[in-house]
């Protein structure tokens, strides 16, 4: 019988950097929480809820397929979210595709809900802000 010997002498280990982890980790969750939001509001439009009937003249398009981009992309933003707390470069970078996105999206809102639109598209300033000021010093060698 054989025998096998490996090295366990070096082991690389990675820690966090401070300043880049958690402005990602504030992004994730932020992310996290506006693809919620964005669900909801998504399932609200498909429902033809009280809440978008009001305003419906400023709907892009009719109010059914509206919800489902909505829905649709709240989904991606949660899946990107999960996807950043994994720490893959991609994952930064498709964060910042679906906060662009929906940051676009929430422009189309401002004649309708203009407070809640520009809210929103603070917080995805926010996100992107997170995810690129940070994006080469997120992990370092020890």
């Amino acid at each position: 019988m054989a025998t096998r010997s490996y090295d366990v002498g070096r082991v690389d280990t990675q820690e966090y950097d401070v300043a880049g982890g958690g402005w990602i980790t504030f992004a994730a969750i932020m992310l996290g929480l506006v693809g919620t939001f964005n669900v909801l509001e998504g399932i609200l439009a498909i429902a033809n809820s009280r809440v978008y009937t009001a305003n419906q003249t400023f709907v892009f398009s009719d109010l059914n397929t509206w919800g489902w981009i909505v829905l649709f992309l709240g989904v991606f933003q949660l899946i990107a979210a999960f996807s950043l707390f994994g720490g893959s470069e991609m994952a930064r970078w498709f964060g910042v595709f679906v906060a662009g996105v929906n940051a676009i999206g929430q422009l189309y809102y401002v004649p309708a809900f203009p407070i809640w639109s520009l809210l929103m598209f603070s917080v995805d300033v926010l996100i992107i802000y997170g995810l690129v000021a940070y994006a080469g010093h997120r992990l370092r060698e020890s």
